[in-house]
């Protein structure tokens, strides 16, 4: 399985959900709370093309976007294929 990475902050109902996601699929996931770490909030920006927002997410080092971009890709049939090894 690809390595998972999610910027977050802890009271984020979009990170949550990302995050439940994840687990229903037995993903593990590195997460980097951006609140907790505000020096990453610049490495996020950076590795997102500028994006502002949580959750970032990024699977095998490739930026997918946010909760609702993994969520349609999870709805198109994509998520699983995109986390194989």
């Amino acid at each position: 399985m690809k390595q998972v990475e999610i910027y977050t902050t802890r009271f984020c109902g979009f990170c949550i959900a990302a995050k439940r996601l994840l687990a229903s699929k037995n993903v593990s996931f590195t997460e980097i709370d951006v609140g907790a770490a505000p020096e990453k909030r610049a490495e996020m920006m950076a590795r997102a093309n500028g994006g502002r927002t949580v959750p970032q997410i990024f699977i095998g080092g490739q930026h997918v976007g946010g909760c609702d971009e993994l969520y349609a890709l999870e709805h198109q049939g994509k998520l699983s294929g995109m986390l194989a090894a």
